[in-house]
């Protein structure tokens, strides 16, 4: 068994990379753990590999004693003279053991443990190893694929891509060649588990890290990336050499470096996006190739409202949203896209007091001002018919809404034919305005909520 066993170790050593130190004691604990099962567990045991001869030692310890009660642990004097002629009372008397005569059954399991652990010690070589690859880019094999996911050969390991992880509408077949990120490493009873990613933003960033060379020796970075994999993406770009243009760079001689990208990504769209410190700039070149007029910035809230001609609503805001939505991503602000003659309608007493109405939105104002409802007035004189058909709300909803309305302006009635009774009982001499106020005396200026920025 001691040959078979040297052999096993100088083969996983050498073909695993595992430390040869760690496998000896492996095999040592494993023999004499198959020893205790053999002859009871209660064995003073101490087991030894020979390097020089390449053998397993094993050595029983026995007390020398007068009179055997155990007779696992101890020995009797004249049993142990015979084996040395020199044993005293109270010695311990390391008996070897014959570990050829475990039997098969003991062996096999001995050689189970074994392999068990060197299985445990190699998964440990290659855990430490994936575990400092994560967030890199990894080639693999398709091992085979189902709807659950893909396993990929990564040669030391298997790793899995699971299908919320894949490009949508990307089929793998056993044998292809397969680059993905590394997303996560796991360490689970069966061995590091390498999760993979064709989807994160990550993966996008790191393809550009290999086709421009720029990115590589620093000269230009990326801030950072935005995605709906498969359909487009965004990736924001700054130089740090005034005289390397970094959108230019990302995109190569007749686009080829781009290009290249785009067809590993199955033909998902990439904006590259030049960055700005300035966030209002940042966030119009993110909404690029659409014009800006205007650009207001709640700070507080990390919120803009960008106005745009009406021709360019559309394109600004992009197919079902995914140009402003992915432009959020991009900058980390809340973005807000009007058009001019929305805006400017907003900006309108009529507009605002329909807005003050519980439960109508900006959007319903906006169809109702289309439609010529342009105030609280016009909405309390307005049919419930007409007002279901642009509001698309339920005629019992109208009904509130319109009490509300005409509560409102009763209200605002009472409070205008208040002041002009105020106003009227003033002294002749109050009616007069001063020709020049002193500055404190001033009405403050008003302002924006936000800082405006013109595009």
């Amino acid at each position: 068994m001691n040959g078979e066993l040297k052999r096993l170790i100088d083969q996983v050593s050498r073909e695993k990379g595992i430390d040869r130190q760690t496998l000896i004691h492996t095999l040592e604990e494993a023999i004499k753990s198959a020893i205790k099962k053999k002859y009871g567990g209660k064995l003073d045991l101490d087991v030894t590999f020979n390097e020089e001869f390449g053998e397993i030692e094993a050595f029983q310890f026995k007390e020398v004693v007068e009179l055997v009660t155990d007779p696992e642990k101890q020995i009797s004097l004249k049993d142990a003279r015979q084996m040395d002629s020199e044993s005293e009372l109270g010695d311990e008397l390391g008996i070897r053991m014959d570990t050829e005569t475990l039997g098969r059954i003991a062996a096999q399991s001995a050689k189970q443990v074994i392999i068990q652990k060197m299985k445990d010690a190699e998964r440990e070589v290659v855990y430490e190893e994936f575990k400092g690859r994560k967030g890199d880019i990894v080639h693999g094999i398709v091992q085979r694929a189902d709807k659950s996911g893909v396993v990929v050969n990564l040669g030391q390991t298997e790793a899995i891509l699971p299908a919320k992880e894949q490009i949508p509408r990307e089929i793998f077949r056993q044998g292809d060649r397969i680059r993905a990120f590394v997303l996560e490493v796991k360490k689970i009873s069966k061995g590091p588990q390498v999760i993979l990613s064709r989807t994160h933003p990550h993966f996008l960033i790191q393809l550009f890290h290999f086709e421009v060379p720029e990115i590589g020796d620093g000269v230009v970075s990326v801030i950072n990336a935005a995605r709906e994999p498969g359909s487009r993406a965004k990736i924001a770009v700054v130089s740090r050499n005034p005289d390397v243009d970094p959108v230019g760079a990302c995109v190569g001689m007749k686009g080829s470096r781009v290009q290249n990208v785009v067809q590993e990504l199955r033909g998902e769209k990439i904006d590259i996006v030049p960055w700005n410190m300035d966030p209002a700039k940042f966030v119009v070149n993110a909404l690029a190739p659409a014009i800006i007029s205007k650009v207001i910035i709640d700070q507080a809230n990390r919120n803009m409202e960008v106005i745009v001609p009406d021709d360019q609503l559309s394109l600004a805001i992009g197919k079902r949203g995914q140009n402003v939505r992915l432009a959020s991503k991009l900058t980390n602000w809340r973005i807000d896209v009007k058009s001019e003659s929305r805006y400017n309608r907003q900006k309108q007493a009529g507009y605002q007091s329909l807005l003050r109405l519980q439960g109508l939105t900006e959007e319903m104002a906006d169809r109702l001002y289309d439609a010529g409802v342009t105030s609280l007035e016009e909405f309390a004189d307005a049919s419930l018919t007409e007002l279901e058909d642009v509001t698309h709300v339920s005629q019992s909803a109208l009904e509130t809404m319109v009490e509300e309305a005409r509560h409102l302006l009763v209200r605002e009635a009472t409070a205008a034919a208040r002041e002009a009774e105020d106003a009227a009982e003033l002294p002749a001499d109050q009616d007069e305005v001063p020709d020049q106020l002193n500055p404190e005396d001033q009405a403050p200026e008003e302002h924006l909520s936000g800082d405006e920025i013109g595009a």
